[in-house]
């Protein structure tokens, strides 16, 4: 299974094709407006999100919202694009105005510029905006139903906003307490994250944090140790770090474990009684040698503050090679929890596609007898 996605930010819309799904999956357009609308919303974001309220349409693949095992083709129409189509029509626009050259530290604007040819960070921008990940959050939450049809439960919660950090352990069932303003489970913390990030508005800033993410119910011997690529961690890991200003994923204990000793990082394993076994703890995060071991799965990723910061950075204009101010385009203080949704649907596309490429099957049958059949 494999998704790619197209669009520009002001453009006329994103779009994504699924290819390899099996047919006889219900799609539930209302699930994906969910998930949409969570994304759009979350404590600190800007004014584009009241633009954007965004709704999917299914283009091909799928009849009677049941997928018919042929590309799904999904798009997000950008409402916005009314107002920018004089700019940004592939048909024929004027591409003197809107241009952008006071290239911004933290966005693809210069390195883009530079790889592609471009004078203008526009036509880099525009696909490099994490706007894409509107689309991909549809095309996510499409997997998201495969997974569960196979009793596979994806579910993330904000660990930290700035410096304001919960290092409460939780696992999978109490995640759904998570808040909706901006993800966290702790009451308390989610005020103080609130004060940092007025704080940070106030002063033209922004804000970035730590999110994690749980998969419940995968069983053992997914991934492989036999070729690196097929590492199940080393896939996941990859795929949440694809999404826009991702900086770091561990998994488990992470980071932290380089700090202690083996006799405080490995889980050890004790029979059940039943000619089976168990552990006491999920150091690993569920992934052992690059395949499940039938745990949770435990990851974090560290989003970086957002680079459009309202008082803007010191920068360069590509045009004249003179000193000056990187221009605000619209831009959030902090969108946490609009990450922590995106990060989900990643997770979602990246670990379906693991479980059918191992399962095999054109029909959700055939896919579910075979998982069923699995150890």
């Amino acid at each position: 299974m494999r998704i790619t996605t197209a669009g520009e930010s002001h453009g006329k819309g994103l779009y994504a094709i699924i290819e390899g799904m099996p047919a006889g999956l219900t799609v539930d357009p209302a699930a994906i407006g969910a998930a949409l609308a969570r994304r759009a919303g979350g404590y600190g974001r800007g004014a584009r999100m009241r633009i954007e309220q965004d709704e999917v349409e299914l283009l091909s693949g799928v009849r009677d919202l049941v997928t018919l095992g042929s590309p799904i083709a999904v798009a997000v129409k950008n409402r916005d694009y009314e107002n920018w189509r004089e700019f940004m029509a592939p048909e024929g626009c004027d591409t003197s105005s809107r241009r952008l050259t006071c290239v911004r530290p933290g966005h693809a604007d210069l390195a883009g510029m530079k790889k592609f040819g471009q004078t203008d960070a526009r036509n880099v921008l525009e696909r490099a905006s994490a706007r894409e990940t509107a689309v991909r959050v549809a095309a996510g939450e499409i997997c998201r139903g495969l997974l569960e049809e196979l009793g596979i439960y994806v579910l993330g919660f904000v660990r930290a906003v700035g410096p304001v950090c919960d290092r409460r352990e939780y696992v999978f069932s109490e995640l759904a307490a998570r808040s909706d303003v901006l993800g966290m489970l702790d009451p308390a913390l989610e005020a103080q994250a609130m004060a940092e990030i007025d704080a940070c508005k106030g002063a033209g800033d922004t804000l970035g944090g730590v999110l994690e993410l749980h998969v419940w119910g995968l069983k053992a011997g997914f991934g492989s140790c036999m070729t690196y690529d097929k590492k199940l961690d080393a896939r996941l890991c990859g795929a949440l770090m694809s999404v826009q200003a991702i900086k770091g994923v561990e998994v488990g204990l992470g980071f932290s474990a380089a700090a202690l000793r083996g006799s405080l990082v490995h889980d050890e394993i004790f029979p059940d009684g039943t000619g089976g076994v168990y552990r006491k703890t999920n150091r690993a995060g569920g992934i052992e040698g690059g395949i499940s071991n039938g745990e949770e799965i435990v990851l974090r990723a560290a989003m970086k503050p957002i680079p459009t910061l309202m008082r803007g950075l010191q920068t360069v204009d590509a045009a004249t090679g003179l000193s000056a101010s990187a221009a605000p385009e619209r831009s959030d203080v902090c969108a946490i929890l609009a990450c922590e949704t995106v990060l989900e649907a990643a997770l979602c596309g990246e670990l379906c596609a693991v479980v059918l490429e191992q399962l095999g099957g054109d029909t959700l049958a055939a896919v579910k007898e075979r998982y069923g059949r699995s150890a």
